[in-house]
């Protein structure tokens, strides 16, 4: 098998884990390719390794990418790989990591487990954005993973966010900005804003109020075959659009057209691990005295 390794954020801790997958690797007869801005961090060593540029797409010749770091480093993975579809297992070195499924403290026993084929895969439904006036960077990379958002930018008063669903009004929200999340995005932004948890595998999206003004405006579930079209107005004349970590200013009036994509990503999930003993372990649900008596 033919692997790409990639990272993103470089502390110690992470580059310790990211030779500790490459001896792995070449422990078991496997070839790989790591990020190029990783090549500084790995000293004399990493000379003899082959790289790819992360401004690339990566292509058919990987059968699998390592993402090494947490949930952050998966979600920049997804503009490497986009309709390719190449699966990602996610080593965590960060915090929550509800994106990735093994541990760093558990590297060694996952990567036995994902060799042994003994994992299954979730398939993720991704949003994509477009406007009406064409912007560079979603012409490139116009796809998220977890949620596009609107907010404001360089005004504390409210945005005017009028909302569209497949060509019918919904409302116009008068708040700080406005979520729309995937069922993947539910355990980010959106679950800090209010909004529900969504199991991965459901077929919707989230349409959550940042502050909202009107008291009775609440999260929304909708159809992942909505289209969704969203103009904003307020004070400033621009305010901000984020496509999972990529952040970009648009004028007020310029429309937001939000569909689903046309393709999924793909995440490893080993066994032993499922999304709800995630909810378990990350968000502390059961641990409660009651449930040992």
């Amino acid at each position: 098998m033919y692997f790409a390794i990639y990272s993103a954020f470089f502390s110690e801790e992470t580059i310790q884990y990211v030779k500790a997958t490459v001896n792995f690797l070449e422990s078991h007869g496997h070839g790989f390719k790591l990020v190029h801005h990783i090549k500084k961090h790995l000293g004399t060593e990493g000379k003899e390794y082959d790289y790819f540029d992360e401004e690339q797409k990566l292509n058919e010749e990987f059968d699998f990418l390592f993402s090494i770091g947490g949930d952050g480093t998966i979600l920049r993975a997804v503009s490497l790989i986009q309709d390719y579809q190449i699966p990602i297992l996610g080593i965590n070195t960060g915090r929550l990591g509800f994106l990735t499924s093994l541990h760093r403290d558990a590297l060694t026993e996952g990567l036995n487990l994902f060799l042994k084929e003994r994992y299954t895969f979730i398939s993720r439904s991704l949003l994509q954005v477009r406007t009406k006036n064409s912007v560079a960077l979603l012409e490139e990379t116009g796809i998220a993973l977890n949620e596009v958002s609107v907010n404001r930018k360089n005004t504390t008063s409210m945005l005017s966010i009028y909302t569209e669903l497949d060509g019918k009004p919904l409302t116009t929200y008068w708040s700080d900005g406005l979520i729309i999340s995937t069922p993947t995005g539910s355990t980010g932004y959106s679950l800090s804003s209010g909004g529900p948890i969504v199991s991965p595998n459901s077929q919707c999206w989230i349409l959550n109020p940042i502050a909202p003004h009107n008291i009775n405006m609440r999260p929304l579930i909708v159809p992942d075959s909505t289209e969704i079209k969203i103009c904003v107005k307020g004070r400033s004349e621009s305010h901000l659009l984020s496509l999972d970590s990529r952040i970009l200013t648009l004028e007020n009036g310029n429309d937001i057209y939000l569909k689903k994509a046309p393709f999924y990503i793909r995440t490893i999930q080993l066994e032993g691990s499922n999304f709800f003993s995630t909810l378990r372990e990350k968000l502390f649900w059961g641990q409660d005295k009651r449930n040992t008596q």
